[in-house]
């Protein structure tokens, strides 16, 4: 073989499948580092974008933090009282605690500080200086927005305007929000630009950073004022609202393709049986971040479309599917919404707590959907509020579903071992074709669930064209009440006299509230107090109610007074408070106050009914437990609460003479009440003979209609003018 043909079958069979080998390992190697080059980068891209994503969301949940409890009537109270324990246990150290909040501050109308409180710094009158100059334009900007009646950005999860911003405060990166402290009732009246105004102040170094990185994985995070040219950390901006930077997150980037590099390289050196499975390896690889990509896309998609708690379609969701719905009905087909709400929940959060509240809604969520079927919508409204739709279906179907909806949530749940019963109660709007408004449909619904509830829970009701005139009275008849309460001249208070049993003494009166209406005429109590209750004007009319009677006794000597006070005012945190004021502005003696509470006063939980009852009786003032006997309670519930007295229902009294009569059961009730050293009043005495037995038994006082019915002021102040033998008054 000469030469040249050796050179060549040396370079065909030896050199040129080396180069080929060596071109092909080179080629491998460059486009995998390509690969892993690009896998770094959109790695480092998302940890940039879920840094943002985070930063902003933790900017609108400080504002949401601080709404528990800036909108609220309590807070408004408190600010304007300058009560500083109170804000410091609910505006200060409590944010802190609970929200993690590094500072808070409340500004009265001038700007001038009435709490503040910021972490590290023990002087609390200098702290707000390390604040003011980032806050400021914030404050300026919420007071200008407030003076124009500005609501932007108010909805139904946002209850009032905010201004907030980032910045850098002696060096630490942290948000301020600026909350108005506003009513949640809409009861206490701001005016325009004068409302105090809570800071919220959250650091993003220290604790913040330390919580990122643990959740998120993020390896060496910082905090930089600069940036500084180093390839080997990732860099997130984080500006204020003004566009200036005020530093960088910093931290060493998630790198899987240099992982994967790392680990194939030394495989690229081996044979080429290596390379087909490092290139199968790099497939592998990159078709799991491929679906992990679509995972975290579709997950996206899904929060955006329904309930973060339930995994039901939210609000918007729900209100895409109806439109839709009703777009494609036609004349003969009927479309039904449901509105359902879940009866006694709020017990369960306020006993059991607020986990074990969302574990119950996954359960009732579950439930729902499983009763509903496919086809079916049920969707989370917020709260312990649920919706649904149907179409194409008869009303019959309808009141069906409505059935085993409530069958199935009636039927015990079990959280953590805790049995739990709950209700339902559902109201219904049917609607036929494509004409039909979806928003209008919804709102027959709800107005439908509210008479459901009206009538005793665990039903539902189907919408009438009498139930929107029922809400539209029930309106009018909260306002005329509003407007009455602010009046001087429609709600009256008059007097019942209460005597002694033994001497027909007249021992003192009880103040009864009576509503004159300018075209209605008098309005019963049983209309009015209710409505009262629901809308939490009755805190307002027993202080109305309260100061004219106590007035008014004023000039009746020693005589006793009684007014009635609800279990709602009761549970009030400042109820004693804004008795002893009362009393004291009018220089009334407390010992001849007697408050008169019902029954459904055992049931608070909360033990505000305890601490308002122990302060009062504390000065003197003495408690009646009204109508006792026809509720829940017992003697061994009485012990709970603190009673100077009893008063015993005219039910009891009305059946004395009778065959099967309560003679015996007063008999017990006033012998058991005087062993715990407790006096009785027996009301709606109408007969001598029910005065009769009443002395007999050894009731202490006695009150009806035998001896006087409730007058007004004018009647009782004649009547306390007369000497006492002649004080017994009959109709």
């Amino acid at each position: 073989m000469t030469q040249q043909p050796r050179q060549n079958f040396l370079f065909l069979q030896v050199v040129l499948p080396i180069l080929l080998a060596v071109g092909l390992s080179i080629s491998l190697y460059l486009t995998i580092r390509w690969s892993s080059r690009q896998s770094d980068l959109v790695s480092s891209a998302r940890q940039e974008q879920l840094v943002g994503l985070i930063v902003s969301r933790l900017q609108a949940r400080i504002a949401h933090d601080q709404e528990s409890s800036t909108v609220w009537d309590d807070a408004v109270n408190a600010v304007q009282a300058a009560d500083t324990a109170w804000l410091d246990m609910n505006l200060g150290e409590w944010m802190h605690t609970y929200f993690q909040h590094d500072g808070a501050f409340v500004l009265n109308p001038k700007r001038e500080v009435v709490y503040a409180f910021l972490a590290g710094v023990a002087d609390k009158k200098s702290a707000y200086l390390h604040v003011k100059p980032f806050a400021d334009p914030l404050v300026r900007e919420i007071q200008k927005r407030l003076n124009a009646g500005d609501t932007t950005g108010i909805d139904d999860q946002v209850l009032s305007i905010g201004e907030s911003d980032f910045t850098s405060i002696e060096g630490h990166p942290a948000i301020i929000s600026v909350k108005p402290i506003v009513s949640d009732t809409g009861e206490i009246e701001l005016t325009a630009g004068q409302e105090f105004l809570h800071i919220a102040v959250r650091y993003l170094d220290g604790d913040f950073l330390h919580e990122l990185a643990d959740d998120y994985q993020f390896d060496d995070l910082r905090f930089s004022k600069v940036k500084v040219q180093d390839d080997a950390r990732s860099y997130a901006e984080l500006k204020a609202a003004s566009g200036a930077t005020v530093g960088y997150f910093t931290w060493k980037p998630f790198e899987p393709g240099s992982a994967v590099m790392q680990a194939t390289t030394p495989v690229l050196a081996g044979v080429a049986l290596s390379l087909l499975v490092i290139m199968a390896l790099l497939g592998v690889v990159i078709w799991r971040r491929s679906a992990h990509l679509k995972a975290s896309q579709a997950q996206l998609a899904h929060l955006a479309h329904n309930d973060i708690l339930t995994g039901l379609p939210n609000r918007a969701t729900f209100a895409r599917r109806l439109a839709k719905m009703l777009d494609a009905s036609d004349e003969t087909q009927t479309t039904a919404v449901l509105y359902l709400d879940l009866d006694r929940f709020k017990q369960v959060n306020d006993t059991l707590g607020h986990p074990v509240g969302d574990q119950l809604l996954i359960q009732v969520a579950a439930r729902l959907r499983e009763v509903a079927g496919t086809d079916t919508t049920v969707a989370r409204l917020g709260g312990d509020e649920f919706t649904s739709a149907i179409s194409g279906t008869s009303q019959e179907d309808v009141e069906r579903l409505c059935d085993q909806f409530i069958t199935a949530i009636r039927q015990p749940f079990a959280v953590d071992g805790q049995p739990i019963l709950i209700g339902l109660s559902i109201g219904v709007a049917l609607g036929h074709g494509n004409e039909i408004d979806a928003d209008e449909l919804t709102r027959k619904a709800d107005i439908a669930l509210y008479h459901a509830k009206a009538a005793g829970r665990n039903r539902f009701a189907i919408f009438g064209t009498h139930m929107d005139e029922l809400v539209r009275s029930k309106r009018d008849l909260e306002r005329d009440l509003r407007d009455a309460i602010e009046s001087k001249d429609q709600i009256e208070v008059h007097y019942q006299p209460v005597f002694s049993a033994a001497d027909h003494a007249m021992k003192g009166v009880e103040a009864l509230v009576r509503w004159r209406h300018p075209i209605k005429g008098l309005v019963s109590p049983d209309q009015f107090i209710p409505v009262a209750e629901e809308t939490r004007m009755i805190e307002s009319l027993g202080e109305k109610v309260l100061r004219e009677a106590c007035a008014a006794a004023l000039e009746w000597g020693s005589l006793e007074v009684a007014v009635n006070a609800s279990a709602i005012e009761l549970r009030s945190e400042t109820y004693a408070m804004r008795v002893v004021s009362i009393l004291g502005q009018l220089g009334f003696d407390p010992k001849r106050l007697e408050i008169e509470i019902t029954e459904t006063a055992l049931a608070d939980n909360s033990g505000h009914c305890e601490k308002n009852i122990g302060a009062l009786r504390a000065i003197g003032v003495r408690f009646a437990l009204d109508d006792f006997g026809t509720g829940f309670s017992s003697f061994g519930r009485l012990q709970r609460l603190d009673v100077d007295r009893i008063k015993i229902d005219k039910c009891f009294v009305a059946g004395f003479g009778k065959p099967g009569g309560n003679e015996d059961i007063v008999k017990a009730m006033i012998g058991i009440a005087h062993a715990k050293g407790l006096s009785t009043t027996a009301e709606g005495i109408e007969t001598p003979e029910q005065n009769d037995i009443l002395k007999k038994l050894g009731c202490d006082d006695l009150q009806g209609y035998l001896f006087s019915k409730p007058l007004p002021k004018r009647q009782i102040d004649e009547l306390v003018a007369r000497p006492s033998e002649a004080r017994t008054v009959t109709n």
